[in-house]
């Protein structure tokens, strides 16, 4: 076994900072969206992505893959806004086994009451902690990362499905 390209000292601050900065950021947004909406960033961010959709409505997997979780989180995430009555599940047509998520006009009036405090705390916590030039520099960094982050995803997802398909004789019908 090879012996790993272990982090300089640059390299390892960077990744600190970064872990420090990602979990006190996240736990900042949550106080706030929880103190000043009741809701959690996993579901303010599903009220957004069904308000930002076509009729303010998704298939779930298309919901899953949106607010990068797994579909056991977002059908559990979309259970407790469809109790609360800020969304609607519904069976697709034509396909029993698909159901789309929709926004209510409760859950619009619930996103656009909780947006102003939500955008007003990232822009405190986030954009205004550090000046114009770092923000720049991180925002190219943060990009180029995701960018690289989804290349690597979409690839291992295509191995993923066309192992599953060559198992099961599927070549993409089913799709």
């Amino acid at each position: 076994m090879c012996e790993p390209h272990w982090l300089d000292e640059r390299e390892s601050k960077a990744w600190t900072d970064f872990l420090t900065a990602f979990s006190v950021l996240s736990r900042r947004i949550e106080q706030s969206l929880k103190g000043n909406s009741g809701l959690t960033a996993q579901q303010y961010d599903v009220l957004v992505n069904l308000g930002n959709a076509p009729g303010r409505e998704l298939r779930m997997t298309e919901l899953a893959e949106a607010v990068l979780l797994a579909k056991s989180s977002v059908t559990y995430q979309v259970g407790q806004l469809e109790k609360a009555g800020l969304v609607r599940r519904t069976s697709c047509e034509g396909d029993d086994r698909g159901v789309r998520a929709s926004l209510t006009g409760a859950g619009w009036r619930k996103l656009s009451e909780a947006a102003p405090a939500h955008v007003a705390s990232v822009r405190r916590h986030f954009i205004d902690a550090m000046s114009a030039s770092d923000f720049e520099a991180l925002a190219r960094g943060l990009g180029a990362l995701a960018d690289s982050l989804r290349t690597l995803q979409d690839a291992e997802g295509a191995g993923n499905r066309a192992g599953r398909e060559a198992d099961t004789g599927d070549m993409g019908q089913g799709a």
